[in-house]
């Protein structure tokens, strides 16, 4: 009896406990209630007689918190020094909301006097449960979850400490002698945890912005499990879907690409490796590919260009559209929607902020239409444009003309239709169009023009037979 006695408490005690975060709303919108019908009906105390009884219930549910607060602080077994503040400026707010009760309720001394110390008591009051609030907070969500949105800019000038994203570029001619986790890994991980999990802000007490930390793991167990990703939290949760609650990094935080999840699975796989080199660990140059500089020329005009602003990168992102800039030495961006075949006509909208920062478009395989060549037209830098596979005919594909760096344009598997074949050829630096797969040829180019369209591809191409294609072994 005595041991289901306590078994029974020990069940109470952390299921009150864990009301506490539902609890604590109760008070602190019975005290701003309470506050602002006081400030509102202050001339003729026009809500005398329903304060008393909002600032009692903003009392008992504050002391409810704090017994609750206490259970789960208790039962979660949270350190001392972590909830202090939160717990002594909770119980303070209490005393306060009691204090502001009997005053409104039993009213004393002459009525300047009165105002003078209810205007004390409301302004305590407020800053308590603003404090209160900012502590718990802090406790659910760190230290800087209030600052977290400003721009990196502004938080350097408040002496915050600030994650800024690295590029990860790797040399095409000696990419095996790169260290794996210094070159791809740490930077991956400092560029999409690093703001949840560093030394100021060990969210689930989990460290990774070194490898002491990520071999430490954090308060549910190891991240790393053996060779096997799928085993490992660090891999198995930026792999679930993004609106699954162990999902990691939480929805609406950027999202690594798919060449990133491949490289944590590989690094996973080959024994998660601090020092070893990529060609110690055999790893396929295809996995880095999209990490080799691209050449400058045809990628991008050679002229410089402001950085896109961090915010807008990540409206991009957390959008599915995949954002990436050309290389280390520029700040022209290449766009994908790979990942949002969604993206419309009236999504234009969102890229038009970067618009002179782009210089390579895929739009590829998405609900795009001829309506969007206008839209294009602003893109003055726009290098390489790929529309394949969408519902496009190019009627209005004239606008692009006035582009004088379009060097590329992909139009496979589109019904481009015959009649503006004419209009590719007004294009100043156009030097490969793609209409692979159009169900046009060279024949349906006007005669008067032909000699102009080398630039042109229409595919369906034959190979002329050899004589050892007909020998019979």
């Amino acid at each position: 009896m005595v041991l289901a006695a306590i078994v029974i408490m020990e069940v109470l005690k952390q299921l009150l406990g864990r009301l506490h975060p539902l609890i604590v709303h109760l008070p602190i919108g019975c005290i701003l209630l309470g506050l602002l019908l006081q400030w509102v009906g202050r001339k003729g105390n026009k809500h005398a007689e329903v304060l008393p009884f909002i600032y009692l219930c903003g009392a008992i549910t504050a002391l409810t918190a704090c017994f609750t607060g206490y259970l789960q602080y208790v039962a979660e077994g949270f350190a001392f020094e972590t909830v202090k503040w939160h717990l002594w400026l909770g119980i303070l707010t209490t005393l306060i909301a009691f204090a502001m009760y009997l005053k409104v309720k039993l009213p004393r001394g002459s009525k300047q006097f009165q105002w003078l110390r209810m205007s004390f008591l409301s302004l305590l009051l407020l800053v308590a449960v603003f404090m209160t609030g900012h502590q718990g907070g802090t406790i659910t969500h760190g230290e800087d979850y209030l600052l977290e949105p400003l721009p990196n800019a502004f938080k350097k000038r408040l002496g915050i400490t600030v994650y800024e994203p690295e590029i990860i570029e790797l040399s095409e001619a000696d990419w095996q002698k790169a260290p794996l986790y210094d070159s791809v890994i740490r930077p991956i991980l400092n560029n999409y945890c690093a703001t949840c999990h560093n030394s100021k802000k060990e969210k689930g007490g989990l460290l990774l912005i070194s490898p002491e930390g990520i071999l430490a793991g954090g308060d549910n167990g190891k991240v790393i499990k053996g060779k096997d990703p799928g085993q490992s939290p660090l891999y198995r949760r930026i792999t679930l879907p993004e609106d699954h609650d162990d999902h990691m990094p939480p929805k609406g935080k950027l999202q690594p690409g798919k060449e990133e999840v491949a490289l944590i699975r590989e690094w996973i796989i080959r024994g998660s490796s601090f020092d070893k080199s990529i060609g110690d660990l055999a790893l396929d140059k295809t996995l880095f590919e999209s990490f080799f500089p691209k050449t400058a020329g045809r990628t991008y005009p050679e002229t410089t260009i402001n950085a896109v602003p961090d915010a807008t990168l990540a409206v991009l992102k957390t959008k599915g559209i995949h954002v990436q800039r050309m290389s280390s030495s520029t700040n022209y961006m290449s766009v994908s929607c790979l990942n949002y075949p969604q993206f419309e006509d009236a999504d234009m909208a969102l890229l038009l902020p970067v618009a002179p920062q782009i210089a390579s478009l895929d739009l590829g395989g998405t609900q795009v239409t001829d309506s969007i060549w206008k839209g294009l037209a602003s893109f003055p830098n726009l290098t390489t444009l790929k529309m394949d596979h969408t519902a496009i005919t190019g009627k209005g594909l004239i606008y692009l003309n006035r582009l004088g760096h379009l060097r590329v344009l992909n139009l496979t598997g589109t019904s481009f239709d015959r009649d503006f074949l004419k209009d590719l050829l007004t294009f100043p630096q156009l030097e490969a169009g793609y209409l692979y797969h159009t169900g046009l040829t060279e024949e349906d180019f006007p005669d008067e023009l032909r000699p102009d369209m080398t630039h042109l591809q229409f595919g369906n191409y034959e190979l002329p037979a050899l004589p050892s294609d007909s020998i019979t072994y």
